[in-house]
């Protein structure tokens, strides 16, 4: 095979806490779509914001032709030839579709003026070569989803790329315009550009690819030819590692029934969703970016209003229309974005923790700073709090501590049933085994507990069972008792075939 377009090699990256890319590689040949794939938080995202010019690496070498390159930053990137179309694409709605295709190159008069009618007759060109049914003038706001992917791809012919990233790209897509995405990366691969593709839907990838390369906790594990490996081999590649001895679960008897969810609907999120929680228990909830899970949550908590269903919290029916029912109903929930919806940062710890219950730390109208101070203290020590002190500023602390506030205030209410979306996100190893730890002791405390989290090694080490949700309807629920990984890929992909 020729040499490669574009090849990374040992491509290095760490952010505060996290080794995002551990010496990843990969090759990109020209006339070729080759598959990136791995679960969520695998590097995935990272390594084309490095290869887009966004990030810079730390370690490593990026060559093009061969040659070693530096890119210091996006528009280093696109002038040689890399450009990137996204699940939400990076376009401007107030803009016309001639000015987004050639944002930052437009064509220009002797005088250093730009080309309006060049531009436009250049767009239009495009266009009609994508059989696009709108026009080089027409606002970007106008446009759907479908269709400003067209305005992408014409962006990426009219800097003559050679490298294209498709970056979830028919996670919004109707099948029709699925279908005719792919008559385009066809037409691009013709013309001899490297793509990139990179999707969680299996079907997709063995459709659309010639080539795969596998990535696993920052790390590359497999690389090759598509058609010499299946489905399962693909799937063994992206969750391959064991799980029992990073996270022990005690084994756990579960009690009765704490919350019965039935036929509950959302207008655009999730559709007849119905499980039910038992006290001591841990459901884990597992499934791909966009499958509805937060979205399931947060409804539950009141944050949004479900479209129909109903809600039984030990038995009773259960209105919940905002937070303050929820939490009175004795159903907590604990955000994924902690630093914007589960704590304020510029706040002291100790008023962070009694945020939401601050009837317990009042008297007569008044808040009491011994109580409050008594309060924080004790849920503090009860989750190994590491802080300089209670005054100390909660954005001062390290992501692990910070969500242990987060946990601390909600368990201050006294809930019955706490849900934890991505509980240990972006947080260091060593606070995710104390986090994990103590989801553990409240499950066996009598807590009922819902854990959201994309990490699979998270959800088989911590879950009595697990819901998969798959384009927000349930895939299958899944006891622990001989749950495998494979399982859950396969259900949260569609992918029931693959052993």
């Amino acid at each position: 095979m020729n040499e490669p377009v574009l090849r990374m090699r040992g491509i290095t990256k760490a952010f505060p806490g996290v080794r995002a890319l551990d010496a990843v590689d990969l090759v990109l040949h020209a006339g070729r779509v080759t598959a990136l794939i791995g679960e969520n938080g695998a590097g995935k995202s990272t390594l084309v914001k490095i290869m887009t010019g966004l990030f810079r690496p730390d370690g490593g070498e990026i060559l093009i032709d061969g040659g070693p390159v530096v890119f210091r930053d996006a528009a280093a990137a696109e002038s040689l030839g890399i450009t990137a179309i996204h699940q939400e694409t990076v376009l401007f709605d107030e803009l016309t579709v001639a000015e987004n295709v050639y944002l930052g190159h437009a064509p220009r008069t002797r005088l250093g003026l730009v080309d309006w009618g060049a531009m436009n007759r250049g767009a239009d060109a495009l266009l009609r070569s994508l059989d696009a049914p709108f026009g080089p003038r027409t606002r970007l706001k106008d446009l759907s989803i479908g269709q400003r992917h067209l305005v992408a791809v014409a962006r990426a012919l009219s800097i003559e790329a050679r490298v294209v990233v498709m970056d979830e790209p028919t996670a919004a897509l109707s099948q029709k315009e699925t279908e005719e995405l792919f008559d385009i990366v066809e037409r691009l691969k013709a013309e001899g550009r490297a793509i990139l593709f990179i999707s969680h839907k299996f079907e997709e990838v063995f459709r659309i690819a010639d080539d795969y390369a596998v990535f696993r906790d920052g790390r590359s594990v497999g690389a090759g030819r598509l058609r010499d490996v299946d489905q399962a081999e693909i799937v063994r590649l992206m969750v391959g590692r064991p799980v029992d001895d990073v996270f022990p679960k005690a084994p756990v008897t579960p009690g009765e029934v704490v919350l019965e969810v039935l036929d509950y609907a959302h207008p655009t999120e999730f559709d007849g969703i119905s499980l039910a929680l038992r006290r001591g228990e841990i459901l884990g909830l597992y499934g791909l970016v966009g499958a509805g899970r937060s979205e399931f949550c947060q409804s539950l908590f009141g944050l949004t209003r479900p479209s129909r269903g109903r809600v039984r919290i030990e038995g009773r029916e259960t209105a919940i229309g905002s937070p303050g029912d929820a939490i009175a109903a004795g159903l907590v929930y604990v955000p994924e974005e902690r630093g914007r919806h589960g704590a304020v940062l510029a706040m002291p710890v100790f008023e962070n923790m009694t945020l939401a219950s601050l009837g317990a730390v009042s008297r007569k109208g008044f808040l009491k700073s011994a109580l409050e101070f008594g309060l924080a203290r004790r849920y503090g020590e009860r989750l190994d709090l590491r802080a300089a002190s209670l005054s100390q500023p909660v954005g001062t602390l390290s992501g692990g501590n910070q969500q242990k506030v987060v946990i601390g205030k909600w368990l201050a209410t006294r809930p019955r049933i706490i849900v934890l979306d991505e509980p240990t996100k972006g947080i260091d190893i060593g606070s995710k085994a104390a986090v994990h730890a103590f989801i553990g002791e409240l499950a066996a405390q009598g807590l009922a507990v819902v854990m959201v989290s994309s990490e699979l090694p998270e959800i088989l080490g911590m879950s009595d069972r697990v819901a998969v949700f798959r384009e927000g309807r349930l895939g299958g629920t899944f006891e622990r008792a001989g749950l495998s990984a494979e399982a859950l890929v396969r259900a949260a992909t569609g992918n029931l075939e693959a052993a």
